[in-house]
């Protein structure tokens, strides 16, 4: 089977809800990254074969087919198909996978990765709730209800029955919580963003700028402070302050055959090494990254200890400390650049973003092998190894 190759991995630096990228349209937003991968690699766009994008709240701005809206706000030519996809949080770290797969199959030889999603603009859960406003039915059927009776699957309660089960503390999740925020900050201050982030010109009170911080990470974050935010539930152990953050975003991932190297003079950063996704529980549902990873080491005869970096979306805290705790993993290796509790987790654009930190923090550290894993709604993990070249 062919190898597929990351040429480049860019995405746009997160908004808060309500914040600087508030103003741009989420069409906008991927065009901006779409304009990026064109201008940062010399070769003729037209190349690209298919664009794949992540997308979970398709509705409103982010309907018809939000990835070819992009396309076509863009300066890539019109003749470039897309789809847009939907598997939750994973939604494009599996667009990743499916332009791989398309790869190594020999099928294409050019295909552009990415995800877009504003929780701004599009609220997280709106599409479900809007629909349901208006009498046009829910999301569980006769057949699921049957299976799953009186569930109304949340992964604020998974991610409490996963530090329930693994015995995570509350002072586990906000200790953690700040090392998010901390790594953040000392990777910003480093410029360790710099080569990934794409600058989004919005406009404030004072005029046009150029957004290319993180809007999230809190420079000034102390234990008190995390500590001292309320419980989401009285009996919990989670809070605000040790989940990710609702944020607005954009990212792409450039995926390419040896042929397209050649043919087009790209220089690969990385090689895809190994593509799993798998899924279990639907009620904890936040767990399955740990098990998915079992299953990518055993396929790829790679062990833990050979990879270098690791990006564990921090949707909660516990899913990141249960998942060191169940591979045995070094936590100083994992989401080194801090991860959603301080950079915010852009639901459908976040497959993507990881990759792109993943790959420059291999790059920066010197290092062979990154593992980027994704907890995702449904009780689904996708779960990709890179090899740095």
């Amino acid at each position: 089977m062919a190898d597929a190759y990351i040429v480049d991995a860019v995405r746009t630096a997160g908004g808060r809800r309500g914040g600087k990228l508030a103003g741009v349209h989420p069409v906008d937003l991927g065009a901006a990254v779409f304009d990026a991968i064109a201008d940062r690699n010399d070769f003729d766009p037209a190349a690209i074969e298919d664009v794949i994008c992540g997308c979970v709240s398709q509705g409103g701005e982010q309907t018809m087919d939000v990835g070819r809206n992009a396309v076509l706000a863009s300066k890539l030519p019109d003749s470039i198909p897309a789809v847009s996809i939907d598997r939750q949080c994973g939604s494009s770290q599996q667009s990743i996978q499916f332009a791989a797969q398309a790869v190594m199959s020999g099928t294409q030889d050019v295909v552009l990765a990415s995800g877009i999603e504003s929780m701004t603009r599009v609220p997280m859960g709106s599409v479900a709730r809007l629909f349901m406003k208006e009498g046009l039915g829910m999301y569980k059927s006769p057949r699921l209800e049957e299976a799953y009776p009186n569930i109304m699957f949340s992964q604020f309660m998974g991610a409490e029955m996963v530090a329930k089960k693994h015995g995570l503390t509350k002072d586990d999740l906000d200790r953690y919580a700040l090392e998010s925020h901390q790594k953040a900050a000392k990777a910003t201050e480093a410029g360790a963003f710099e080569n990934e982030i794409v600058p989004v010109q919005i406009e404030t009170p004072e005029g046009e700028e150029m957004h290319k911080v993180d809007e999230g990470i809190r420079f000034d974050a102390t234990l008190e402070g995390i500590q001292g935010v309320k419980l989401i539930q009285e009996d919990g152990v989670i809070t605000a302050a040790s989940s990710s953050q609702i944020c607005d975003g954009a990212s792409a991932v450039l995926v390419v055959s040896e042929k397209a190297l050649k043919e087009h003079g790209l220089t690969p950063r990385a090689r895809i090494v190994n593509l799993t996704v798998t899924a279990g529980d639907p009620v904890i549902m936040l767990e399955e990254p740990l098990f998915a990873t079992d299953k990518a080491l055993e396929r790829s005869g790679i062990k833990m200890g050979d990879i270098d970096c690791y990006e564990v979306n921090e949707a909660f805290a516990p899913v990141p400390l249960a998942w060191l705790k169940h591979t045995g993993a070094e936590r100083e290796r994992i989401n080194v650049h801090g991860g959603a509790i301080a950079l915010g987790h852009p639901l459908g654009a976040s497959g993507t973003k990881l990759m792109a930190t993943l790959l420059n923090a291999l790059e920066q550290r010197g290092g062979k092998y990154g593992l980027q894993t994704m907890c995702e709604g449904g009780g689904q993990a996708n779960v990709t190894i890179i090899e740095r070249v």
